[in-house]
Formats: C-alpha cells, structure tokens, sequence
C-alpha cells in the first residue's frame, strides 16, 4: 500500500513564504510525475505545479515567478517553497504522485491535503 503524507501548511501573511513537503512510502517501485494541487473553499482542485522524475516542471500561471517545485527521488518527496504569497493563495494543497507499486502498475495517489491560510 502506497501513502502520500503532506506537512508545512498553517497561517502566514500576505507577502511570507511556505515551504510544503510531501513523501511517499509503502511499496514503491517506481515514481513517475509529482505535483501539487490547490482546492479553495467553493472551487475545484486546480494544478499548481509539477515535476517529472528528470526535473522538468509546470507552473500554473497564477505562481510563476512565485512558487518552486523540487524533487528528491532519494527521499521519494516532492516539495513546494512558496513565496509572495497573497490572499489568493489560500486553499488546501494536495500532494499527487504516480506511482508504480510492487505490481510495477502506475496507479495515481493523494496525499490527505494541507491548509494554507494567507491573511494578515
């Protein structure tokens, strides 16, 4: 069974910075794409950013310039440093990895979501 556990949310002001982690375990044979995904109060879970296993990367356009996604395949986690943060900013972020397991078939996992509040 694969897991995906999220830490680093809480309350910070406009302007701060977040840094997110997110790692996986179980039984891991292979980690393919990682990303994040925001979900706000009344909206649908958006992509925010994702990293392939070479360290290619997408951003939202909402974040560039603003948010880095980065990867340690060692540690099989992805990370999120969040930076200018506005108010807009504020939702629950989901961690998403696809992952082939010990039957080597890739199946798409979610971390439980953690809440980021940007408000002063």
């Amino acid at each position: 069974q694969v897991q995906l556990v999220e830490s680093g949310g809480g309350l910070v002001q406009p302007g701060g910075s977040k840094r997110l982690s997110c790692t996986a375990s179980g039984s891991i044979f292979s980690i393919y794409a990682m990303g994040w995904y925001r979900q706000a109060p009344g909206k649908q879970r958006e992509l925010v950013a994702t990293i392939t296993t070479g360290g290619g990367t997408n951003y939202d356009d909402s974040v560039k310039d603003r948010f880095t996604i980065s990867r340690d395949n060692a540690k099989n986690a992805v990370y999120l440093q969040m930076n200018s943060l506005k108010p807009e900013d504020t939702a629950v972020y989901y961690c998403y990895a696809a992952i082939a397991d010990s039957s080597h078939v890739a199946r798409s996992y979610w971390g439980q979501g953690t809440q980021v509040t940007v408000s002063s």
